[in-house]
C-alpha cells in the first residue's frame, strides 16, 4: 500500500500520497514530470515496487518496457473535438440498445468540460459591433450542432458545455478550471492533472498542471473507465538561464523554444523547463511557451509549481483555502520548484534569454523562426522569386492581407494584450492608419479581456487601428478568419504573394485561410506593427513602420511602450474580480439559452440533417484490421502532412466534392460554412479528406488533390476510388514520408483514413497524437526504418505491399519486413516497426479501435485475448 502523510496548515487535515518518501533518493535526480506521473500510477495502482524498478533503470540509462497508468481527474475538450466524439458515443447507444442493452450504461465516469470556442468566423471587422454580430451569425449557422452539444450536456452525466463566448478552452482552463491541487471532500489531496482533445492543452503546463493532448477517440476511452497508459517517456530539459532584455516578449522565446526543439527532434518527449532563468518568468510568460508544445513536438513543455504559481492563481480570483495549501503541500511531496535543482534528463539545451531579440516565425511552419530583417528574404525563398514593389501599386507584391491578433498563445497573457494596445496608442497619436488591404482582427481568449482593456483605455486606440474584438475564440488561428478583402482577391489573382501576420501558433500553407500560402506568428505587438506596415518588406524594428500625416517617419523606437508602461496600464486595468463575473455574463448567452434540446437517452437522428449523421464505425460490426494480406496502395504522401491537410477544417468551397454535397441536401453556395463545423457528419468529411492543395498525391502525375489512381489508370476522388477496393475486396495502405500527422489533434484526421478502408498507414515518422487516433480506430501505424521514401520510390497503383501481421503476434514496437511487389513481378523488402507502445494500444487494435473495446466491455462480450487470458490466469485491459 503505498504510504501516505499529512499537514495542517489551518489546522485541518490534508492526506496525500509522501511521494517523497515513496521515492527516496531517487527525487531530485527525477524530473518533475517523472514524479507527477509516479503520484499518479501509485495512486491509481498502490504498487510502488515495478515502477520504482523503472525509474532506476531510467536513471541508469536502461531499456525499461514500464507502462505508466494514468488516470485524469478530469478531461478538457473543445466543440469540434467533442461533437464527433459525442456522435460515437450516441452511436455506440443505439449499438447497445440494438444488442439488446441499456444505452445509459455508457455514460461517462469522470467530469467532461467542452468548450464552444473554434467555430466563430471573422466575418465582420474593423467594427465596434464585430463580435456581436460574428456571435449572432455562429449560433444560426451552427444552431443544429449546438443543439446536440446540449443534448449530451443534459444527458450524459458529467459532461458541462460552456457556451460560445466564454473564451478559449485554455484560457478557461488556466483562469478558472485548474486547481493545480485537488481537495477532495474526504480530505485528501493530489496534484491536478488532466487530458484534452486539443493538441495546445500542454498550455496548463505553464502554471505547474500536468496535462497533454490526446485524440477524441482515447479521450473516449478514458471517460470510460480505462486509465491511459504510456511507456516510460524521453524526458527533455530545457535550462534557462539570464532574464528577457526589454522589448523581447514570451512569444519571441516561445518561437526560439520551437525552432530549437524542434531541431533537436523531441516528438512525443515530455519537455521540462528547468533552472535559474524560470525564476523571472510569469505564469503568463510560462503559459505562452507550454501552449507551443505541439509545435516543437513533445508532448508536454512542463513548468514545476512555484510562488508565481499560487501568485497567479490568487491573482485569477482561486480561493485562499486552496493558495494557501499548495505551498506546503507541494513542498511535502517534493513537487516544489527548485531553481538550483539539476535533474536528469535523456537530452536537453540550454537557452540564455538575455540575448533573445523580437522574432517571427514562418512563413510556413512555426519551427522556422527568422529575424523580423529577415522575413522578405524568407517569402522570397518559400515563393522562389524576389517580390517586385512598387508605389503606384495599390496592393503591394509582399503585402499583409490578414493581421490577426488571435489564439490561446498570446491572447492569454493579460501583459501581451496591453502590450500591443500601448503601441496602438502611440501608432494612434501619431496617426498612423492601416492599409485599407489589411484584414484586421482581435479575438481575446477571454471575455474579461474587453473590460481590462476598456478599464486601462485602450480598446478605442487598438479600435482605431481596425482591431475592434471581433468574438472570443479561436477564430483566425484555427482557420476561420472569414472573407478576406475583395483588393487582395484581386491581388492574388494577379498571382501576387500575399502574407497572414498572426499571433497564433500555426502558419501551415491554407492554414489562416485557403487561399494564403505564406503568414508569419509574432507578438501581438508586432501584428499591430505589421498591419500598419502592411507589407513584409524591410526591417519593422530599425526601418519606418509608417509615415504620419506630416511626412515625419515612425520607428517601432517611437511607438514600443517600456516595461514600466505596460505594468502601470496592466494595474489601471485589470481585476482578479473581471474573470468569473464577465465568464458569467458570456454564458447568460440568450441565444444560446434559447436553443431546445431532447431529454431522451438515444439522440433522434434526423436523416435529413445536414450536420449529424450516425457514425458508420460506432457499430458492432468492427472488426480488427490486424493479419496477412496484400494492399493497394491508396495514396501515396510526401514529407509534412499534417492533420490540416489529410482532413482540413476550413471554409467549403461550393464546387467541391463535400460542396456538392451539401447543396444537394439544401445547403446555401455562400455559405456552406466550415469543414470544423460537420464533424458530426462522416458524409462531408470523407468527401473532404486530402483537399488541401499541398496534399500531392505521388501514385501519379498531375493528381489533382483528393484524387487518386486505380490499376487500370481511372482517375478518381479518393473516396470513390476507395469504395470500388472494398467492394472488390481489395485492401488498401496509405504511404507517407517524414512527420505524418503534425498539427492539430483532430481525430478526423485518422477516422478519414479508416472510412477509405486503409488497414495501415506506413510512414517515415508519426506525429504523437495522430499516431494514438490511428491505433484508436484499428488502424495500424507503421514506421519505415530502412532507407524507403515512399514520394521518391516510384510506387504505382499496380504495386502491391504484403503485411504479414496477425492478431496474436503484434507486440509493442515490433518489427515488421513489408514485401513491396511491382507490376513486373520483382519484390523489396521493406523494413518496418509498428508503432504501437504499449499493451494496451495492442489489445486496441485486436478489438478493432476504441469504439469496438468500449462496445465489448460494456455488453461484457468476451475477446480471444481475454478467454486466453483466463486460461493463463492472467488480467489483461480490454
Amino acid at each position: 500500500m503505498t504510504r501516505l502523510t499529512r499537514v495542517r496548515p489551518d489546522g485541518r487535515d490534508v492526506q496525500f500520497t509522501d511521494l517523497a518518501n515513496v521515492l527516496g533518493a531517487r527525487l531530485p535526480r527525477l524530473p518533475h514530470v517523472l514524479r507527477l506521473l509516479s503520484e499518479n500510477h501509485l495512486r491509481d495502482t498502490g504498487a510502488p515496487a515495478p515502477l520504482l524498478a523503472a525509474l532506476d533503470d531510467w536513471l541508469e540509462g536502461r531499456t525499461t518496457h514500464f507502462e505508466f497508468s494514468f488516470r485524469p481527474n478530469r478531461i478538457l475538450m473543445h466543440d469540434t473535438t467533442c461533437t464527433p466524439a459525442i456522435a460515437d458515443i450516441a452511436g455506440l447507444r443505439d449499438a447497445v440498445a440494438e444488442a439488446g442493452g441499456t444505452p445509459e450504461d455508457l455514460t461517462p465516469q469522470l467530469p467532461v468540460e467542452v468548450s464552444v470556442d473554434h467555430s466563430l468566423a471573422v466575418d465582420v471587422y474593423a467594427n465596434p459591433q464585430a463580435a456581436l454580430r460574428n456571435g449572432a451569425r455562429e449560433i444560426a449557422r451552427n444552431r443544429e450542432r449546438y443543439a446536440f452539444l446540449k443534448w449530451a450536456s443534459a444527458n450524459l452525466k458529467g459532461v458541462h458545455v460552456n457556451p460560445p463566448g466564454t473564451g478559449i478552452m485554455h484560457t478557461i482552463n488556466l483562469e478558472q478550471l485548474a486547481t493545480v491541487l485537488e481537495l477532495r471532500d474526504d480530505g485528501f489531496a493530489h496534484p491536478d492533472m488532466l487530458l484534452g482533445t486539443d493538441s495546445h492543452t500542454p498550455m496548463i503546463n505553464g502554471i505547474g498542471v500536468l496535462g497533454w493532448g490526446i485524440g477524441g477517440l482515447e479521450a473516449e476511452s478514458v471517460m470510460f473507465g480505462q486509465p491511459a497508459t504510456l511507456a516510460m517517456p524521453r524526458v527533455i530539459g530545457v535550462r534557462l538561464e539570464g532574464s528577457l532584455p526589454p522589448g523581447t516578449l514570451s512569444t519571441d522565446l516561445a518561437l526560439e523554444v520551437t525552432h530549437q526543439l524542434r531541431a533537436l527532434d523531441v516528438t512525443g518527449a515530455f519537455v521540462e523547463f528547468f533552472g535559474p532563468g524560470v525564476v523571472g518568468l510569469s505564469a503568463g510568460d510560462r503559459a505562452v511557451i507550454a501552449n507551443m508544445a505541439p509545435e516543437y513536438g513533445a508532448s508536454t513543455g512542463f513548468f514545476p509549481v512555484d510562488a508565481s504559481t499560487v501568485d497567479y492563481l490568487a491573482a485569477t480570483g482561486r480561493p485562499e483555502r486552496l493558495t494557501r495549501l499548495i505551498g506546503p503541500v507541494f513542498r511535502r511531496m517534493g513537487l516544489w520548484f527548485d531553481p538550483a535543482e539539476q535533474p536528469h534528463f535523456d537530452a536537453g539545451l540550454t537557452i540564455d534569454l538575455s540575448i533573445l531579440r523580437p522574432l517571427l516565425a514562418g512563413p510556413r511552419r512555426p519551427q522556422d523562426r527568422c529575424a523580423p530583417g529577415e522575413a522578405r528574404a524568407c517569402v522570397e525563398a518559400a515563393i522562389d522569386r524576389p517580390l517586385v514593389l512598387s508605389a503606384k501599386e495599390d496592393v503591394p507584391d509582399g503585402a499583409v492581407g490578414v493581421a490577426a491578433i488571435t489564439s490561446c498563445t498570446n491572447t492569454s497573457d493579460p501583459r501581451l494584450l496591453i502590450t500591443a494596445g500601448l503601441l496602438a496608442r502611440k501608432a494612434r497619436q501619431r496617426g498612423l492608419q492601416v492599409p485599407r488591404w489589411v484584414k484586421t482582427s482581435l479575438a481575446p481568449g477571454s471575455p474579461s479581456a474587453r473590460d481590462y482593456l476598456d478599464r486601462a483605455g485602450l480598446t478605442e486606440d487598438l479600435s482605431a487601428l481596425g482591431f475592434d474584438i471581433v468574438g472570443f475564440g479561436c477564430t483566425t488561428c484555427i482557420g476561420n478568419s472569414g472573407p478576406l478583402p475583395p483588393v487582395i482577391e484581386t491581388a492574388l489573382q494577379q498571382g501576387k504573394a500575399i502574407c497572414a501576420v498572426l499571433s497564433g501558433n500555426r502558419n501551415f500553407p491554407g492554414r489562416v485561410h485557403p487561399k494564403l500560402d505564406l503568414g508569419y506568428l509574432a507578438s501581438p505587438p508586432l501584428v499591430v506593427a505589421y498591419a500598419i506596415r502592411g507589407v513584409i518588406d524591410g526591417d519593422i524594428l530599425t526601418d519606418p513602420v509608417g509615415t504620419d500625416p506630416d511626412g515625419a517617419a515612425v520607428f517601432m523606437s517611437d511607438l514600443w511602450p517600456d516595461a514600466e508602461e505596460v505594468s502601470a496600464a496592466l494595474a489601471l486595468g485589470y481585476r482578479s474580480k473581471d474573470i468569473s463575473r464577465a465568464f458569467y455574463q458570456a454564458s447568460e448567452n440568450p441565444e444560446w439559452q434559447a436553443i431546445d434540446c431532447p431529454a431522451t437517452p438515444q439522440f433522434a437522428w434526423d436523416p435529413k440533417s445536414r450536420n449529424l449523421r450516425r457514425p458508420k464505425f460506432a457499430s458492432l460490426s468492427e472488426t480488427s484490421r490486424l493479419g496477412t494480406y496484400h494492399a493497394a496502395p491508396l495514396l501515396v504522401l510526401g514529407d509534412d502532412m499534417t492533420t490540416d491537410h489529410i482532413s482540413p477544417a476550413g471554409w467549403i468551397a461550393p464546387d467541391s466534392e463535400a460542396g456538392k454535397w451539401l447543396i444537394d441536401r439544401g445547403g446555401t453556395p455562400e455559405d456552406l460554412n466550415v469543414y470544423a463545423s460537420y464533424r458530426g457528419n462522416w458524409e462531408v468529411m470523407l468527401r473532404g479528406l486530402f483537399t488541401n492543395r499541398l496534399a500531392r498525391n505521388f501514385l501519379a502525375r498531375d493528381l489533382v488533390p483528393a484524387w487518386t489512381v486505380l490499376e487500370d489508370g481511372m482517375q478518381l476522388p479518393v473516396y470513390k476510388a476507395a469504395e470500388q477496393m472494398q467492394a472488390a475486396g481489395t485492401p488498401v495502405v496509405v504511404l507517407a514520408g517524414e512527420r505524418y500527422g503534425m498539427g492539430s489533434s483532430r481525430d478526423w484526421a485518422a477516422k478519414g483514413v479508416a472510412l477509405l478502408g486503409a488497414k495501415a498507414v506506413i510512414a517515415r515518422s508519426f506525429e504523437r497524437i495522430h499516431r494514438q487516433n490511428l491505433i484508436g480506430m484499428g488502424v495500424v501505424p507503421l514506421v519505415i526504418t530502412d532507407g524507403f521514401i515512399p514520394a521518391k520510390a516510384g510506387v504505382t497503383a499496380s504495386d502491391r505491399f504484403h503485411i504479414d501481421l496477425p492478431s496474436a503476434d503484434l507486440a509493442p514496437n515490433r518489427d515488421v519486413t513489408l514485401g513491396w511487389e511491382r507490376a513486373d513481378g520483382s519484390r523489396t523488402p521493406i523494413t518496418c516497426r509498428a508503432d504501437v507502445q504499449t499493451g494496451q494500444e495492442v489489445a486496441v487494435l485486436q478489438q478493432g479501435g476504441v469504439l469496438a473495446a468500449i462496445l465489448n466491455r460494456t455488453l461484457g462480450r468476451k475477446t480471444p485475448r481475454q478467454d486466453a487470458a483466463e486460461v493463463a490466469g492472467n488480467s489483461l485491459f480490454l
